[in-house]
């Protein structure tokens, strides 16, 4: 049966969200600014009822259970920053002048479904009605004490973990039989398809050579529809960057049951990305480029937005693209012959490092770094490591991942050789983004480096492919397990192109909050956060980080980052809409998902 509080695609949000039944479960607030003769007294009075009613709910003149009161708290928040007169300002919508009008019987064509979703959860919040609950029923009481307590919260943890492993068992990855099978058959099709020999698998120059760049091969090893194989020809031919590493081709399902859905979503371009890449291939670089590193790059191949780090980049390809890249702006195409920087531009760059003995890191990155020969990467750790200011050096790769023969007995002992115990340690950043990308020949690659003291940590970018309950607490089990520590989780960026990946922020605090924190505590050291242009990491845990300003007529909530130096000098905030939550939903659902196993994703801000 369809419920008001659920979001169900099949229930029509139209006919559950709009201004009718926005008018019947904001009422109360309605009425209260029905005959202000202005807007300003309208916002005033909106205001002071917030404060009053969230003032009497934490009084105990309310009676609402523990939950609720905390939920009440947080809309009340939220309501009260998108009255402010700055808001509206800032985020060039006014949600107060939604509630003016309608009150006075004004109709607002411009509203859409996921406007009125957002209104009416966030009222349902402040009146302490959000109907709610996870499901699993407390056998706790004040009745018990001691041993008795112990055990009964004992019982407790086993049933939420009991309701975790429900949801996470559902997600398969690498080191299953199954998995493992499946890997082997693949392997030995792709092998089959380059008219590569068993020898040739471990051989990392062969994956190199053989990566997939062209529609025609894609299609004799990837099986593919017809429209992600108009998309990647489309993409070619219009100069968009592609390319897959017979490794990774290797992880991609034969059938189509949705087990590789993130794998494949990685590497193969929807439509949406390929023609917005295309549309400003002239431009790239002042379109894509949202993090603004020509703002923040002094010199060539260095980019700097905090004192004591820096980025260096001696290779701007890949092995591989992912189609969410950061810097796909500044990747012509895979594994471009001019990829690597000139020796001159290095040492450039390098002596620019050493001229600033306040930097303490640097990372090495690009492009992948480990694309290089050892010799031509031995180069440049020799160059950075000769700077006496620098104590740990990082290197960004993801051939971890897709060529993780390229991490040799032989590259390994040559990394650990700039380790020096006291004076410099070297580190490993890749980016693990599925449990179905973990295999044995990764896991075999880890074990190489942590033998030799080198520390790798992963970095995950929370795309709609790997945003499903519990999805990414699967993965932080896994890497662990493998030696890999859970470091950044990143919010999707605002970037037009790839749309199609973003989830809204709302998600990556319930996922924190609901999913994350049931890990135990080396499994969820991962810090969440939403890179700000030009200026570097907004951490998403902190509250007083962020303000939401507005909600937009299609549902967007407007968010107010504030920078990382915000009190130690004068910076500017940076504001940024989110995606609709309404239209995420709606989207799980089309995958299979319940969307009220989410609801609570409301009530996050």
């Amino acid at each position: 049966m369809c419920r008001k509080e659920l979001i169900l695609t099949s229930c029509q949000p139209e006919k559950l969200y709009n201004e009718e039944v926005f008018r019947n479960e904001a009422s109360r607030w309605l009425d209260l600014i029905r005959d202000c003769s202005t807007l300003d007294d309208a916002r005033e009075k909106l205001f002071v009822k917030n404060t009053h009613h969230v003032f009497d709910t934490h009084k105990g003149q309310i009676d609402l259970p523990p939950g609720e009161v905390v939920k009440v708290r947080d809309c009340v928040r939220a309501f009260n920053s998108m009255l402010k007169e700055r808001s509206e300002q800032r985020a060039g919508f006014s949600v107060a002048g939604v509630f003016w009008d309608i009150a006075r019987g004004k109709h607002r064509p411009d509203l859409k479904p996921g406007f009125f979703a957002e209104m009416i959860y966030l009222i349902k919040g402040v009146e302490g009605r959000t109907e709610w609950r996870l499901g699993i029923k407390s056998i706790m009481s004040e009745n018990i004490q001691g041993r008795e307590a112990a055990l009964v919260r004992s019982d407790e943890l086993d049933e939420i973990w009991s309701h975790a492993q429900a949801y996470w068992t559902r997600y398969t990855h690498g080191l299953r039989g199954g998995a493992k099978a499946r890997r082997e058959r693949r392997r030995q099709h792709v092998l089959d398809a380059l008219g590569g020999q068993d020898s040739d698998w471990k051989n990392w120059h062969w994956h190199i050579a053989n990566v997939i760049k062209d529609v025609e091969t894609l299609k004799t090893v990837v099986p593919l529809k017809d429209k992600w194989l108009d998309s990647v020809e489309k993409a070619v031919n219009g100069g968009v960057p592609f390319g897959i590493t017979p490794y990774y081709a290797s992880l991609i399902d034969d059938d189509a049951k949705g087990r590789d859905r993130s794998i494949r979503a990685q590497v193969i371009p929807p439509m949406s990305y390929v023609d917005e890449m295309i549309s400003h291939k002239g431009d790239r670089e002042y379109v894509f480029d949202f993090m603004l590193e020509r703002d923040t790059s002094p010199i060539d191949l260095v980019t700097r937005r905090y004192p004591a780090i820096t980025i260096l980049k001696p290779y701007n390809s890949c092995p591989q693209i992912c189609v969410y890249c950061q810097r796909n702006w500044e990747i012509d195409r895979v594994l471009a012959p001019n990829a690597a920087a000139s020796q001159s531009s290095i040492n450039e760059a390098v002596e620019w490092i050493r001229s600033h003995p306040s930097i303490r890191e640097v990372l090495i990155t690009g492009g992948d770094p480990l694309t290089m020969s050892d010799k031509m990467m031995s180069k440049v750790l020799d160059r950075v490591a000769d700077i006496p200011s620098v104590d740990l050096i990082r290197i960004g790769s993801r051939t971890i991942v897709t060529i993780p023969m390229r991490i040799t007995e032989k590259l390994a002992d040559m990394l650990a050789g700039y380790r020096k115990p006291g004076k410099r340690d070297i580190a490993m950043i890749t980016h693990v983004q599925h449990p179905y990308e973990i295999t044995m020949p990764m896991v075999e690659a880890v074990d190489r480096l942590k033998r030799r003291g080198i520390s790798i940590y992963n970095q995950m970018v929370y795309t709609f492919y790997v945003s499903r309950r519990f999805e990414a607490m699967r993965l932080r089990m896994l890497l662990r397990r493998i030696g890999i520590d859970p470091y950044y989780t990143f919010a999707t960026k605002g970037k037009l192109e790839t749309s199609d990946y973003r989830v809204p922020l709302a998600r990556l605090m319930q996922e924190q909050k609901e999913e994350s924190r049931m890990l135990p505590g080396l499994r969820r050291t991962d810090e969440v956060v939403y890179n700000v242009p030009g200026m570097g990491k907004n951490y998403i845990r902190a509250l007083q980080n962020r303000d939401v300003l507005s909600v937009l007529p299609d549902g967007s909530r407007v968010y107010e980052f504030h920078p990382w130096e915000k009190n130690i000098v004068e910076r500017d905030t940076y504001i940024s809409a989110d995606m609709p939550i309404l239209d995420y939903l709606n989207r799980l659902e089309q995958i299979g998902e319940n969307p009220d196993d989410y609801i609570s994703i409301w009530y996050y801000y």
